[in-house]
């Protein structure tokens, strides 16, 4: 069976969703639909995103932040320590209290479950398209259309092939474009946190001899953990909840005790992966599928986000001109707009890492130094802030909250 399609995004999560949706919005006329891959039930469980004031303004602007702030928490300070994990004082050595603008918080966070939940919805009601379950599993790419193949049986002739399909994209592999990547022994632990006392939306990054410890607030008294660790440690943290609960408070300490964890803790495997190429003809990559860093600064479904409102205006922009879309003249310029931000976000969560994942006394020494200059400079703190907000580069214009 052959149908047809303008545009078919290949991935049902946060990026592909909001791909549709800007999509749908700004040209009623294009054909969009989503082939969502295999059922996403409980793949949000549990996972919360943060969400740049770039990011939030794409998604008041797509009309759907009114009912993903019902859910989100927002992130009102945030301090910064350097120290190990059995010292009993942890020094602030950079801190983000009261230095932003108090109507418009610098993050968010947000559950992955509501967020797609109402991507989702928005994208139906525009009039997206969503095939569910049904993943891409080939494509042809033609002249003037690529042919592809879902794993129902169904062809579809289509303008534009993005790939929104995650870090392990098939499609990318499908289509010859190779990464650049490397692993980095380290595993983040994900766990969401009920506690007793409030977090009042202060979000803590404690800088420990094997990765980062970050406690994010959610909304209620409960916390985000993204909690970095040699992968075997990791693992063995994991696997035993009387182990977890031990090691979880050494490092968040005695604040908002007590502690309860909920659900299942995770352990995911880190590294760096960059595409070396974003397009080829009648095709794009985008999010995951493009780009996956390490968690550090919490800027993976920022990167996400940028993709998105750079590559819908890339289309509108062609579509209203006349031009084809899937065209790889066209393609190249969302390519020259994402790469070298990709990789400067790259070059700078991997610095980070590698800086500060260790006890050398000497770098310790440095990077402590380094952030008390940050602290006491306020021109460059708020240059921090700005590129934590994703307000540096040449923006989207969905991201400065215009429409396409």
């Amino acid at each position: 069976m052959s149908e047809a399609a303008d545009i078919l995004i290949a991935g049902g999560g946060q990026v592909g969703l909001a791909l549709a949706l800007a999509l749908r919005q700004a040209a009623p006329d294009l054909a969009v639909t989503v082939a969502e891959g295999p059922a996403r039930a409980g793949q949000d469980a549990g996972r919360a995103f943060a969400v740049a004031a770039a990011g939030r303004r794409m998604l008041e602007r797509l009309g759907v932040w009114e009912v993903v702030a019902r859910d989100a928490q927002a992130i009102d300070d945030m301090i910064i320590t350097d120290s190990r994990t059995r010292d009993v004082v942890r020094p602030v050595f950079l801190s983000f209290l009261g230095d932003r603008d108090e109507a418009a918080p610098f993050a968010h966070m947000v559950a992955g479950a509501t967020m797609n939940e109402a991507l989702r919805a928005a994208a139906l009601a525009a009039g997206a398209r969503l095939l569910s379950p049904a993943a891409v599993t080939d494509f042809r790419t033609g002249t003037a259309s690529v042919a592809v193949d879902l794993d129902d049986g169904t062809t579809i002739e289509a303008g534009l092939l993005v790939a929104a399909d995650g870090g392990r994209s098939k499609l990318r592999a499908f289509a010859g474009i190779g990464t650049v990547d490397w692993t980095y022994r380290q595993s983040g632990i994900v766990a969401t946190v009920a506690h007793e006392r409030p977090h009042h939306g202060r979000a803590e990054e404690h800088f420990l001899p094997a990765g980062p410890f970050a406690f994010l607030p959610l909304a209620g008294n409960r916390g985000s953990l993204v909690w970095t660790e040699a992968s075997e440690d990791a693992a063995r943290i994991v696997a035993d909840p009387l182990l977890f609960q031990l090691e979880l408070e050494r490092r968040l300490g005695h604040r908002l005790r007590p502690l309860e964890v909920v659900g299942k803790p995770r352990a995911f495997p880190l590294g760096l992966s960059l595409a070396r190429h974003y397009v080829r003809p009648r095709f794009a990559l985008a999010g995951d599928a493009a780009h996956t860093i390490h968690p550090i600064a919490g800027q993976g479904l920022n990167l996400g986000f940028r993709d998105v409102a750079a590559l819908a205006e890339t289309i509108i922009d062609a579509h209203r001109l006349g031009l084809d879309p899937g065209s790889e003249t066209v393609l190249r310029r969302y390519e020259r707009w994402r790469r070298f931000d990709t990789f400067e976000m790259g070059v700078v969560t991997d610095s980070l890492n590698r800086l500060f994942s260790n006890d050398n006394p000497v770098l310790r020494l440095a990077r402590d130094v380094g952030l008390g200059l940050v602290d006491r400079l306020p021109t460059l703190k708020t240059m921090f802030i700005g590129e934590a907000a994703g307000q540096g580069g040449d923006l989207p214009r969905l991201l400065r909250g215009e429409a396409i």
